[in-house]
């Protein structure tokens, strides 16, 4: 049943209520609440300039909703794009809605674009092993991005899990990194000896950390782990244009993102033999159908975990795949 509630005068209003549900009652992260936040605000910016006028959430209509994704395709935004643009705009009005702050949702039987199914980008092992040998570990900076590199690929991160990682979230004695992750889940996932080594030496030229305020004043910011010349943060803009600057000097043949290492990262521990439940725990999905997507797996593993695992396939070392010869000479090991 629709709560009745105080009209709302604006669609600039109803984003403000939006916001603060994500933030309040949600609990969603920064990074979720300024993705929905960029595709709204360019939503209502669009229907001022389309209206003439400040529109209420109630007098937006199936025709405007329409004229907003022709705009968006004008302005030659991929399917998969203007797709999230109205997921988005359908969740502000599911949330309006409930809440009593509008009687309909006008992007409720606006179909979405067809996308063709793509599978995600990753990177064959050796180039990903050589783009981890990139950096120029002579440097501060080629040390700090030896250890984003060796975090992205070698545990799975997102890239805005990576940034939002403190000091304190490594653990390199355990080689654990503490995560939070969408929704604010928080995960604990192993560091490889690699990564561990590139983030101590990191580490190792960094300024000594400001002592925490004495009782009552300021509250003491943690100290991010990735930090930009001037001791900030690191912005993901900031990884994603250090990635292409590595995919240039590498003169890689294609693109690729800091998504791309997650994917790759998937790909090459199912290829290895890990299961798939491990590696969901390891990203931090909910859904396992989701980890699914994030592999790929090619004709010469899937016949390799065949002759493996089914009772009928044949064992004999001799006729097995190469994976297969490779697994079952590590068993006899």
């Amino acid at each position: 049943m629709v709560r009745e509630r105080e009209a709302i005068a604006s669609i600039s209003a109803a984003i403000d209520k939006f916001k603060a549900y994500l933030r309040d009652e949600r609990n969603a992260s920064e990074h979720t609440i300024r993705a929905y936040m960029n595709d709204l605000t360019d939503f209502s910016d669009f229907l001022s300039k389309w209206s003439g006028k400040t529109l209420p959430p109630d007098d937006v209509d199936p025709v405007a909703i329409r004229s907003y994704l022709g705009d968006l395709y004008r302005r030659g935004l991929q399917a998969t794009t203007v797709n999230r643009r109205l997921s988005t705009i359908r969740s502000m009005y599911r949330f309006l809605r409930r809440e009593g702050y509008s009687s309909g949702d006008p992007a409720a039987e606006t179909p979405s674009l067809k996308t063709p199914h793509q599978l995600p980008t990753y990177l064959p092992v050796d180039d990903a092993s050589r783009l981890m040998d990139l950096p120029d570990i002579k440097t501060n900076e080629g040390k700090q991005d030896k250890a984003i590199l060796e975090l992205l690929y070698g545990s799975g991160l997102r890239v805005g899990e990576l940034v939002a990682l403190n000091d304190e979230d490594a653990n390199i004695p355990e080689r654990l990194v503490r995560v939070q992750g969408k929704g604010r889940k928080e995960r604990i996932i192993p560091l490889t000896k690699k990564a561990v080594a590139a983030i101590e030496e990191c580490l190792s030229n960094r300024k000594p950390l400001a002592p925490a305020p004495a009782k009552g004043k300021q509250r003491y910011e943690k100290h991010p782990l990735f930090q930009n010349s001037r001791g900030n943060r690191l912005s993901t803009n900031n990884i994603r244009k250090m990635l292409h600057h590595y995919e240039k000097k590498g003169g890689f043949s294609y693109h690729f993102t800091p998504h791309s290492l997650r994917h790759s990262a998937a790909t090459h521990l199912l290829e290895d033999g890990a299961d798939l439940r491990s590696i969901q725990e390891l990203l931090g999905h909910s859904s396992i159908s989701t980890t699914q997507r994030y592999t790929q797996v090619d004709f010469a593993h899937l016949q390799a975990v065949y002759d493996d695992s089914h009772p009928r396939a044949h064992t004999d070392q001799a006729k097995a795949s190469p994976l297969t010869k490779k697994r079952l000479s590590r068993k006899t090991k």
